[in-house]
């Protein structure tokens, strides 16, 4: 038991590092911030139940997803790198990346599913459940214990909640400190994406280098 404990607060805790709802929520105020409360709020719901389907459907099956389509972790990072930082250029930028809202791109009258498109990508994946998530997920499922596993998929959905609640409790914040404070925070945000994202480009060329030698 004390075995299992001590997993336990091994994998809250780097769940709460990778995942970082304190950092993650000027980010998501950000991507929602010509949203509505509800839609914040359903865009919140929806990619935080997509990041734990992500997260849940890997530790189960993620070494042989990753055979079946012959993808390398390497890969991913590279392609997620390159997603997260032209996103954070967009936020540095001061404009929404059509990554972000892509529904407003389009015609008048678009679906609710359209609006929500936020939610899948860049939320969602790469975001929440991104390489960085998946692999920390894969490595702490790598015994192959049941317990280890329930333990595992059961603290992410738990950080999921956690999140959830600075997602939509983020929006008060904006009353305390203005919409020009929170301009500059996603600004600042903007420029960590893109810092993140290159590191991930970086890590995953250094992976695939590694691959070769």
């Amino acid at each position: 038991m004390n075995e299992l404990g001590l997993f336990f607060g091994t994998v809250f805790m780097g769940f709460f590092a990778i995942m970082n709802p304190i950092a993650n929520t000027p980010v998501f105020l950000g991507l929602t911030a010509e949203d509505d409360s509800a839609t914040r709020r359903a865009v919140a719901l929806k990619g935080l139940v997509l990041a734990f389907l992500i997260i849940a459907i890997f530790s189960l099956a993620g070494k042989l997803i990753f055979d079946l389509f012959g993808i390398t972790l390497s890969a991913f990072r590279i392609a997620g790198g390159i997603l997260v930082f032209r996103i954070g250029l967009d936020m540095l930028n001061g404009k929404q990346s059509e990554v972000h809202h892509p529904a407003e791109t389009g015609a008048a009258g678009e679906s609710s599913a359209d609006q929500l498109g936020v939610a899948v990508s860049p939320l969602a994946m790469p975001i929440l459940a991104g390489p960085g998530t998946i692999a920390t997920a894969m490595n702490f499922v790598a015994v192959r214990d049941f317990s280890h596993l329930a333990i595992t998929i059961g603290v992410f959905a738990l950080m999921c909640a956690i999140t959830y609640l600075f997602f939509v409790t983020g929006e008060k914040l904006v009353k305390y400190i203005g919409q020009n404070a929170v301009d500059v925070v996603t600004r600042m945000m903007g420029l960590i994406l893109a810092v993140i994202g290159v590191q991930m480009f970086i890590d995953g060329i250094y992976g695939a280098v590694r691959g070769f030698a």
